[in-house]
């Protein structure tokens, strides 16, 4: 069970190993781009690649759903970013249901844990495999993997690295359950008591936008941790008009600078650099609102002048 790109290489580890994969369940298609053509999930279309049985349900409470599933009489149910299923689904099969999480669980919870790991400038992070329950996350831990995360790790570099070692990790899993040889591991045996465990809730638009009175640092990991989607932003003079721009990809320099926070420093050519505090940002790559993405001289060559960041403050 699953939707995006991130569950379509672990699906496909587990299509090319002894493990039989009796169906899949994802997303209906939904209408997208100008002309409204139906959209196919990254999951549906490699099943279709691979002629497995496709399941779209519009609801996953529907009766004539969970009808379905039971005739497949699968083993055990697999989930990798897809959605909350109803307890009588996640009940149905002998050994259970498991998901593939991508964090060290108890920690970061919730649907964005790549971007929240990110921003919070962690050092570590990694995936876990466990048993579904009635809340979201909090299920018993069947096994896990540790991952380095390096100061220039953008959450798409991240997550990449994580689709190949989810993979790995999530196989493991399903093989030690088919054989009854995994141990569990009670969540609440990670938490040190009176410590609170960052969550990973959902991004919002006002989770992307840059605040420049922020430590540098702070600036740099909010950066990196929401690109390259759905991207951080910010909005400065263009050529006399106020725009949005996306900040893609950057480069912290430490160091403060007399300028206040939002100043921007730029030749003109080859650099463009926003003053936060106690550091400077060093722009890489940008998308102006309504522009293609770009790097930071070909911006520079269709500008005339920037002036200042528009406003400091996040929502």
């Amino acid at each position: 069970m699953g939707t995006p790109d991130f569950a379509v290489a672990p699906l496909d580890a587990i299509v090319n190993s002894e493990i039989e994969v009796a169906a899949v369940v994802t997303v209906p298609d939904k209408p997208a781009g100008r002309g409204l053509k139906l959209h196919e999930s990254p999951v549906k279309k490699y099943a279709v690649s691979r002629s497995i049985p496709v399941l779209q349900p519009v609801s996953l409470k529907d009766p004539l759903f969970a009808e379905e599933l039971t005739k497949f009489k699968a083993d055990l149910f697999v989930v990798v970013a897809f959605r909350m299923l109803p307890k009588q689904i996640w009940q149905m099969p002998a050994d259970g249901t498991i998901n593939l999480h991508a964090s060290l669980l108890p920690r970061y919870r919730g649907a964005a844990p790549i971007n929240r790991a990110i921003m919070n400038g962690e050092k570590k992070t990694g995936l876990t495999t466990f048993f579904i329950d009635e809340k979201i996350d909090t299920g018993t831990i069947i096994d896990f993997v540790e991952l380095p995360v390096k100061f220039t790790t953008t959450a798409g570099e991240l997550h990449d690295e994580m689709m190949e070692k989810g993979s790995e990790l999530l196989l493991r899993t399903v093989r030690s359950i088919r054989d009854k040889s995994y141990n569990l591991t009670d969540q609440s045996s990670f938490i040190p008591p009176d410590e609170a465990m960052p969550a990973a809730p959902k991004i919002h638009k006002s989770d992307c936008q840059l605040d420049f009175s922020h430590d540098a640092v702070k600036v740099y990991n909010k950066i990196r941790g929401l690109s390259p989607y759905p991207s951080a932003f910010t909005s400065f003079q263009i050529n006399g008009k106020e725009a949005m721009v996306k900040i893609l990809t950057a480069e912290l320099i430490d160091g403060k600078h007399k300028s206040d926070p939002g100043a921007i420093l730029t030749d003109m050519k080859t650099y463009l650099y926003i003053i936060a505090s106690g550091g400077i940002i060093d722009v890489k790559e940008l998308q102006p609102e309504g522009k293609k993405k770009m790097y930071v001289e070909e911006f520079l060559r269709g500008t005339r002048d920037i002036g200042r960041v528009i406003s400091n403050s996040a929502d």
